[in-house]
């Protein structure tokens, strides 16, 4: 048995009720958006290696970590990450050089770098719920709820499709550049998790399509993110001025660490993050991976909560939705013993 399901189940009961109370009432079990069973080729639990293949613990001079390499552009990344020549396996590199270091360098090096690495258990966290910001005066506006998703892969779009079968009517915004690699990658699940949205891509290179963002954004009763505070930043996306110009916005902001501070420059998926708050199973040989990227659902369901608390309050709410830190609360929650 998954050892999240009981703190899976309550998370989805408090989301029946909070969508009751605002919309139709979402048994988000019944969307699919879970899990990936079947979308995936997964193997079982229990190892070094994420069922999905792409992440990995390993041992660093002062403890364990966890490196995702998912993305193609991640393994070419590796030798610049370990200081060492080019090799046709980046997992040899990992072996041969990254147990001489420690691992708060290893974190610094690949935070320059963009690439997912962490420390086991490095964040803690007493709860798996999403800490709010009051940054507006609240008031949202009369008339049909308005969101807009600017997420990607798994935990803002399941955000974004629980608010969807509530009643939302929920705009998914992605780059002609880089559009989600779900769509590809697990076809079916992506639908789950999007079908229900109207779709919009734009060329955020160009100025007529930020232009149009920024139109869209203006109009939304939450915004939904996935992407670091410098990249949004970039796109003119920033908590003061969209605060100010729609003080009733809830903003859902999913990243791996944090929103504030150097955390925010970090970047994460399900399994490393998992990794990062503990939520690994122990053994006497080291952790190992517990489910397939356990910090993604969890954080999805975390972000849906803080959206319609958000609502609920009136709005004007920023939600710090971190993967790191809502599976650091969810290890605590179920009683995930950490390393020695």
């Amino acid at each position: 048995m998954n050892p999240l399901a009981p703190l899976i189940v309550d998370l989805c009961a408090e989301a029946a009720a909070l969508t009751a109370r605002l919309g139709r009432r979402v048994e988000v079990a019944a969307l699919g958006v879970l899990d990936r069973e079947g979308e995936l080729p997964l193997a079982a639990p229990g190892g070094l290696v994420s069922p999905n293949g792409a992440c990995r613990l390993f041992r660093a001079a002062d403890g364990w970590m966890a490196l995702n390499l998912a993305r193609v552009e991640d393994r070419d990344l590796v030798p610049a990450w370990l200081g060492c020549d080019l090799d046709d396996d980046p997992w040899a590199l990992v072996t041969i050089h990254a147990g001489g270091r420690r691992s708060a360098d290893l974190v610094a090096g690949a935070t320059l770098l963009g690439l997912p690495a962490a420390a086991v258990g490095e964040v803690s966290a007493e709860t798996p719920r999403a800490p709010t910001l009051r940054l507006g005066r609240g008031g949202r506006r009369a008339g049909a709820l308005q969101v807009v998703d600017l997420s990607a892969l798994w935990a803002g779009p399941m955000c974004g499709a629980i608010l969807a079968a509530m009643g939302a009517s929920v705009l998914k915004v992605e780059s002609v550049r880089r559009p989600d690699p779900t769509a590809l990658s697990t076809p079916a699940f992506a639908h789950r998790l999007n079908g229900t949205k109207q779709a919009l891509a734009l060329d955020f290179a160009a100025a007529d399509g930020r232009a149009r963002l920024a139109e869209v954004v203006a109009g939304a009763d939450v915004l939904i993110t996935g992407a670091r505070p410098r990249a949004l930043a970039a796109l003119g996306l920033e908590p003061a001025p969209l605060f100010a110009a729609n003080p009733g916005l809830v903003w859902v902001a999913i990243t791996g660490y944090g929103w504030t501070g150097e955390a925010g420059d970090r970047v994460a998926f399900g399994d490393d993050a998992a990794a990062a708050g503990g939520l690994v199973r122990w053994t006497a040989d080291g952790p190992r991976f517990l489910g397939d990227a356990l910090a993604d659902p969890v954080t999805g369901l975390a972000a849906a909560l803080g959206a319609m608390r958000g609502l609920e309050q009136g709005g004007g709410v920023f939600v710090d939705a971190a993967l790191a830190r809502v599976a650091a609360g969810a290890a605590t929650a179920i009683g995930l013993q950490a390393a020695a």
